[in-house]
């Protein structure tokens, strides 16, 4: 799996785009600048949400409404977001693809989309009336409990990404090269 990884990166790396996005002297910087303000927006709409189903903000306005009004602005910020961090890793693909902070930040977004749809699930189960309570139905809190811990776990590694102690050129333990995806003989920056 990480031979495959690791020759796709290598296969995006040899397009001229890739390169010229990477080695551009303002483009980066714009996309990477872009990616973290649409984290910011979709992350800040996405807490609020999570924060009144937790009743620990906006509890005197109804669950239904606070998600209405920032649903619109949360969806446009991941939306960017997504297109963002493809740009971002199309910029950098193979020490991207062999960044293990990289890899458990995908594993923990596929596990926050995962708990997104379960909570979507459980919103249409709730019974009615719940959304004037000032908390939500503990199924509904515990996955706004969760959420809130992936999208911080997942910000910590983001950042993690850009200041790589286990880059693959460090030799790193064998344990962390294999989940890092490091190949022998193939330190790449």
């Amino acid at each position: 799996m990480n031979r495959w990884i690791y020759d796709f990166a290598v296969w995006v790396d040899g397009h001229d785009w890739s390169t010229a996005l990477h080695e551009s002297y303002y483009l980066y910087n714009w996309v990477e600048s872009t990616h973290v303000l649409a984290l910011m927006i979709s992350l800040g709409m996405l807490f609020l949400i999570d924060l009144r189903m937790l009743g620990l903000a906006l509890t005197d306005v109804p669950a239904s409404a606070v998600a209405r009004r920032l649903n619109l602005p949360m969806l446009v910020g991941f939306s960017v977001m997504i297109v963002t961090g493809v740009l971002l890793f199309y910029a950098i693909p193979v020490r991207t693809a062999q960044s293990l902070w990289f890899r458990v930040k995908l594993v923990l977004l596929l596990l926050a989309a995962l708990n997104a749809w379960l909570f979507h699930r459980r919103l249409r189960a709730a019974p009615a009336g719940w959304e004037l309570a000032a908390r939500a139905p503990a199924r509904l809190r515990l996955g706004a409990a969760l959420s809130l811990v992936f999208w911080a776990l997942i910000v910590i590694c983001g950042r993690f990404i850009a200041y790589d102690w286990f880059d693959c050129s460090a030799a790193p333990a064998p344990l962390i090269a294999t989940l890092a995806g490091c190949i022998d003989g193939q330190a790449q920056f």
